[in-house]
């Protein structure tokens, strides 16, 4: 019974849709009253006590989550390969020329 409740529902809305695209009636937005923060030219916006939080939160856990993975995944910033020694490398290999050539 409820899901015959709900798909009438569904098609009243999606009937009433229709019809307004149908009759090309003008869309009422109702957003309520007016802009909710004045524009400031030129000047920081001004932000509550919570607002601030939040960002001092979410900028914590951001830098937590960038180290912590850092510490414990270093291979995914440094490359998943080990590091030539440089000793063993040949003159070839660096570009020297052989010490009877020049």
């Amino acid at each position: 019974m409820s899901s015959l409740v709900r798909l009438g529902a569904t098609l009243r809305s999606g009937g009433r849709l229709l019809a307004g695209v149908v009759r090309n009636k003008p869309v009422v937005r109702n957003a309520g009253g007016g802009v909710h923060i004045e524009p400031r030219y030129r000047q920081f916006p001004e932000l509550t006590k919570q607002q601030s939080r939040q960002a001092e939160i979410l900028s914590g856990f951001m830098w937590f989550w960038i180290l912590w993975h850092l510490w414990h995944d270093t291979d995914a910033v440094l490359g998943h390969f080990p590091y030539p020694k440089p000793s063993e490398w040949t003159d070839e290999e660096l570009g020297i020329s052989g010490e009877g050539e020049e």
